[in-house]
C-alpha cells in the first residue's frame, strides 16, 4: 500500500527548483524541502536568504541537513519507478534509428512520447506521468517529442524562444524583448506560427494548383500526340489509297500497252495467214495445170495431142506477188504514246485522289452550324431548326437590333470560333445567286456593305446561275468545271486560311490565303433576293458525309 500511495502522490518527491525527484533532500526552517545542490545555489546567487516557495526570509543562512527520512521514501519512489518502467518497457517500443529517445530512460532507450519546452527533455510514456499528474508540472509546454530541443532556449539568454520578432524575423525569448528587441514588433510564436502556417497553406495551394496545371498540360501534350497520330495514320491510310489508285493506273497502263501490242502483231499475223493461203491455193491449182500439161507433153499420138492442147483448160488467173509484202507492224512511238497518256491519266487521276483525300481531311473538323435569328435580315425566313434560310420579298416588322442586317439579305451564325479549324457544307442546288463565306464579329451590319477582307468577309458568290467569283482584295473570277450542288467552308485560324470545296466533285473552288484574323469568326450566309421566284430555293446547311 505504501508504494502505491507514493506513486499516486510522487509530485510530493519533485523539488520546486528542478522539478526532478529530489537528490539529497534537504527542509528548510519553513517546512519546505529542496534538493541540496539546487538550494544552495539558489541561496549563493541570491542577495538575500530567501525560501523559493513560502519566500520566508532567513536573516542568518540555516544549516542544511540531509532529511533521512524522505530521503529513504525517494530512495523507495526510485526503485518503484524503475520497477514500473521496467515492466512497461516491454509494452513501449525502443527507439528506432530517425526517432526521438527518452532522455530519462537508462539501458535501453524507449521511444519518447512528447517533448516538454519547459524542461527542454523527451520523455516515453512512463517517464511522462509526472508531467500527467503533477500539479506543477502540468504547466509544462508539452509537444510531439523532437531533437535538438536545445535549440528551442535563446543562446544569448538561457530563455524559451517565446516571441518571434517581426522585424528581424527571427525568434527571441523575454529577455530579447526587453533588451534587444525593445522598439521591434514583436508577437507570441503561436500568433507567428498561426500566421505562417496560414500563408504555408496558401503556398501549398498554390503548389498544388501549378502541379494541377502541369498535370494539364501533360493531359494536353498526351493528347495533342494522339491527334497526332490518329492524323498521321489517316494520312497514311489516305496516302496508300492515292498510291494504290496511282499503282492501279499503271497497272492498267501497262496492260493497255500489251494489249496493243499484241492486237499489231495479232493483225500482221492474220495479214500474212491469208496471204499464205492464198498463195497455197494458187500452188495448188498450178500443180494441177501442171500435171496435165506434163501428161499431154508425154503423148505420141500427134492427132490427141493437137484436139486435147485445144481443150486443156485455160490458165488459172493468179495474182502478181511481184509487190505483195507483209511488212512487221511498227512498234515505234506505241510506249511513248502509252507513257504520254497514262501520265496524262494519272496527273488527272492523282488531282482527283489528292482533292478527295483533301476533302476528306478538312470534313474532319465539321462542326454543327445554326442561323442566328438576332442578325437574319427582316425579308429572309429562317426554318425552326436553324438550317435553312431563303428571301420572301416580304419585309417583316422585326426590332432593328445592332446584331441585324439591315439593307443586304444576310444572315450569321449562332456559333462563334477564335482558334483552331471548323468546317461547314452548305447545299446551293437550284439557286442561281447566293454568297457564302465567314465574317468578322464586328463587322458593320447597316447601311450599304462592301464584301472583301478589309471589311472583313471572305466569301465568294454566284450571279445570274453561271457567273462564279471569290470576292478577294479583288474581285477573281472562277472557272469551274461543274456547277457546285453542295459547297464546303473550311477555316484554318493559326494558318489565316478560307478554302471552299465543291464537295460532289471533291475540287477546290478558291482559297483565302494570309488572312488577317484578330478576332471571332462567325459562318455568313447570303441566298440573295428571290427574284420573282427564279431564286427561291433556300440554303440549307446540311450535315457532313465523312464516309470512307
Amino acid at each position: 500500500m505504501a508504494a502505491a500511495s507514493n506513486l499516486q502522490s510522487e509530485d510530493q518527491f519533485l523539488c520546486s527548483i528542478c522539478l526532478d525527484v529530489f537528490t539529497d533532500p534537504v527542509s528548510t526552517p519553513c517546512g519546505h524541502n529542496f534538493c541540496k545542490n539546487c538550494i544552495t545555489e539558489h541561496w549563493n546567487t541570491s542577495d538575500r536568504c530567501q525560501c523559493p516557495m513560502c519566500k520566508e526570509v532567513f536573516t542568518i543562512r540555516p544549516d542544511l541537513r540531509v532529511n533521512t527520512f524522505i530521503s529513504e521514501m525517494v530512495v523507495q519512489f526510485r526503485q518503484s519507478a524503475q520497477q514500473k518502467t521496467s515492466s512497461s518497457s516491454s509494452e513501449q517500443q525502443v527507439s528506432k534509428p530517425g526517432e526521438v529517445p527518452c532522455d530519462v530512460c537508462t539501458g535501453t532507450k524507449l521511444k519518447a512520447l512528447k517533448s516538454c519546452l519547459m524542461c527542454l527533455a523527451s520523455y516515453c510514456e512512463t517517464h511522462l506521468e509526472p508531467h500527467l499528474t503533477a500539479s506543477r508540472l502540468k504547466r509544462h509546454q508539452l509537444i510531439d517529442p523532437v531533437e535538438n530541443l536545445e535549440d528551442r532556449m535563446c543562446t544569448k539568454h538561457d530563455k524559451p524562444l517565446e516571441l518571434f520578432c517581426k522585424t528581424d524575423q527571427t525568434c527571441v525569448c523575454m529577455l530579447c524583448l526587453v533588451l534587444d528587441h525593445k522598439l521591434h514588433n514583436v508577437v507570441p510564436l503561436k500568433e507567428e506560427y498561426k500566421e505562417k502556417k496560414a500563408e504555408l497553406g496558401k503556398t501549398e495551394a498554390e503548389i498544388q494548383q501549378m502541379i494541377q496545371k502541369r498535370r494539364l498540360k501533360i493531359q494536353e501534350i498526351k493528347h495533342s500526340v494522339d491527334l497526332s497520330e490518329e492524323d498521321a495514320d489517316r494520312e497514311i491510310a489516305e496516302g496508300v489509297q492515292v498510291f494504290t489508285a496511282l499503282k492501279e493506273s499503271v497497272e492498267r497502263g501497262q496492260a493497255n500497252l500489251i494489249n496493243t501490242i499484241k492486237e499489231k502483231q495479232k493483225t500482221t499475223e492474220k495479214q500474212a495467214e491469208a496471204f499464205i493461203k492464198e498463195l497455197e491455193q494458187e500452188i495448188s491449182e498450178l500443180k494441177t495445170r501442171r500435171t496435165e500439161v506434163e501428161q499431154l507433153s508425154r503423148s505420141e499420138d500427134q492427132l490427141h495431142l493437137l484436139q486435147s492442147v485445144q481443150s486443156l483448160k485455160a490458165a488459172p488467173p493468179t495474182k502478181d506477188w511481184t509487190e505483195v509484202s507483209v511488212r512487221p507492224s511498227t512498234y515505234e512511238g506505241t510506249v511513248v504514246k502509252a507513257v504520254a497518256q497514262l501520265e496524262k491519266t494519272l496527273n488527272k487521276e492523282m488531282k482527283k485522289l489528292v482533292a478527295e483525300s483533301e476533302l476528306k481531311r478538312v470534313q474532319q473538323y465539321a462542326v454543327d452550324v445554326t442561323l442566328d435569328p438576332d442578325t437574319a435580315h427582316p425579308e429572309l425566313i429562317l426554318s425552326d431548326d436553324g438550317k435553312q434560310v431563303n428571301d420572301s420579298d416580304v419585309r417583316k416588322n422585326l426590332p432593328d437590333n445592332p446584331e441585324r442586317f439591315s439593307n443586304h439579305v444576310n444572315v450569321l451564325g449562332k456559333q462563334s470560333f477564335s482558334s483552331g479549324r471548323f468546317y461547314f457544307e452548305v447545299q446551293v442546288k437550284g439557286k442561281t445567286n447566293w454568297c457564302l463565306g465567314v465574317a468578322r464579329e464586328s463587322i458593320n451590319r447597316k447601311g450599304n456593305i462592301t464584301l472583301s477582307p478589309q471589311h472583313g468577309y471572305w466569301t465568294i458568290w454566284l450571279r445570274d446561275g453561271n457567273e462564279y467569283k471569290a470576292l478577294d482584295v479583288s474581285r477573281v473570277s472562277l472557272s469551274l468545271k461543274s456547277q457546285p450542288q453542295m459547297v464546303g467552308v473550311f477555316v484554318d485560324y493559326e494558318e489565316r486560311l478560307v478554302s471552299f470545296y465543291d464537295v460532289d466533285a471533291a475540287a477546290l473552288i478558291y482559297s483565302f490565303t494570309g488572312c488577317c484574323f484578330t478576332e471571332k469568326l462567325l459562318p455568313y450566309f447570303s441566298p440573295c433576293f428571290n427574284d420573282g421566284g427564279k431564286n427561291s430555293a433556300p440554303l440549307i446547311i446540311s450535315p457532313v458525309n465523312q464516309a470512307e
